[in-house]
């Protein structure tokens, strides 16, 4: 049975041709990450930055090491997902609006802390694992919110990584996910591509 929600994601698809003078502004670009962080992360680390690449200046900046691709110059934004490597000893303060708010007991927020710092602290593939998962999660969010509000999105892979964080000021602990460009369409994109069959990728066990 389709509903809206399901409707969206059907006609998702990546967008290859933006209108080039069509702008959102800055309140939209912020309900558009904020729709974006309501996605979950381990332990609720929130470990994600988004860098919101939308002036001619920060374009051009961007466009020569993200190889040249004309959705960073055409899209009205182009998000650097920025994934932060998991660090357990944060969990207290992410978790202290939870208990302000009555959601969680105090008394729990050890019991989230300890296992935390036991399956991140001396594993650093892990705290860079967990930092692309939630990166992608809250990019995903934010591709179907832009859908739903009648925009095309663009997840992009091909960029320098060292070159990006260097050029945008990313910390040690840091690094970019991928790119996210989001804006309005114009003629001429694919409809969403067809997929394999549920037969062919999934086990029912």
């Amino acid at each position: 049975m389709s509903n809206p929600v399901i409707e969206c994601i059907e006609s998702r698809r990546s967008t290859k041709y933006y209108d080039a003078d069509a702008k959102m502004t800055d309140a939209e670009i912020q309900e558009l990450v904020r729709i974006g962080t309501t996605a979950p992360t381990s332990f609720h680390l929130q470990n994600w930055r988004f860098i919101a690449v939308r002036s001619h200046e920060a374009k051009a900046r961007l466009s020569p090491i993200a190889w040249s691709q004309p959705a960073i110059t055409e899209a009205s934004v182009t998000f650097i997902v920025v994934g932060q490597m998991a660090d357990s000893s944060v969990i207290p303060e992410r978790l202290a609006p939870l208990v302000a708010a009555g959601v969680m007991p105090e008394a729990m927020v050890p019991e989230w802390e300890i296992p935390a710092r036991d399956l991140y602290m001396e594993y650093p593939q892990r705290q860079r694992d967990e930092a692309v998962r939630s990166g992608a999660i809250g990019a995903t969010a934010m591709m179907y919110a832009a859908r739903s509000w009648g925009l095309g999105s663009t997840p992009m892979i091909g960029f320098d990584a060292e070159e990006v964080a260097r050029e945008f000021g990313l910390k040690r602990d840091e690094f970019p996910v991928m790119l996210l460009a989001v804006g309005k369409e114009r003629p001429g994109n694919w409809a969403q591509k067809p997929r394999r069959p549920v037969s062919e990728i999934l086990d029912l066990v």
